[in-house]
């Protein structure tokens, strides 16, 4: 398996070696030694999954300490753009994103430690997308980051007119009015 550095110290691409013939591929999309060696040791608790369409937009959104979350996420069936942001108080790349493309096609996963908002649009027609969790899912400490902050300035590759984003979503905060997480960089 490659593991690739991105822009934002932390934030990892994990590419399989992909095995294929007539019959179909075969890839591991998890191995706990790699991962550790460059991702640190973390405990996966919870396994999440979500159905979409063209358009739809989710995010940016993170866990407050002490339940911040760490994911290694994974386009599964079509394309998604995916997209992290340094939201750690006092980090040399706050405010900072880096966005990547995930799909059934080239099987990367990416690694969002603690300290990140994350966020991602589906670009093909539908994306069946998965996360490994290193933290429950806690509603009393989620926060988010309005999608479209231009202080941020994310192209989300997603015609504006086609992006859906949840109500939730629609209301979140600038960057500007949020203090950033208390956690480590």
């Amino acid at each position: 398996m490659n593991v690739l550095p991105t822009a934002l110290p932390g934030v990892l691409l994990f590419e399989p070696r992909v095995f294929g013939d007539e019959r179909g591929y075969f890839f591991e999309s998890f191995r706990l030694d790699v991962f550790e060696r460059h991702a640190g040791r973390r405990v996966f608790v919870q396994d999440n999954e979500s159905f979409s369409r063209h358009g739809v937009l989710r995010g940016l959104h993170y866990q407050k300490p002490p339940y911040s979350q760490g994911k290694l996420v994974r386009a599964v069936r079509g394309t998604v753009l995916d997209v992290a942001v340094d939201i750690r108080r006092g980090s040399p790349t706050f405010g900072r994103h880096v966005a990547v493309e995930l799909s059934s096609e080239n099987h990367r996963m990416m690694w969002i430690p603690p300290g990140f908002a994350h966020g991602f649009a589906v670009l093909s027609d539908t994306a069946l997308f998965s996360y490994k969790c290193d933290a429950y899912y806690a509603p009393e400490h989620e926060g988010g980051i309005l999608w479209n902050d231009p202080e941020i300035g994310i192209d989300w590759r997603v015609a504006p007119e086609d992006v859906s984003v949840s109500a939730k979503d629609s209301r979140q905060s600038l960057l500007r009015d949020f203090e950033g997480l208390d956690l480590p960089f």
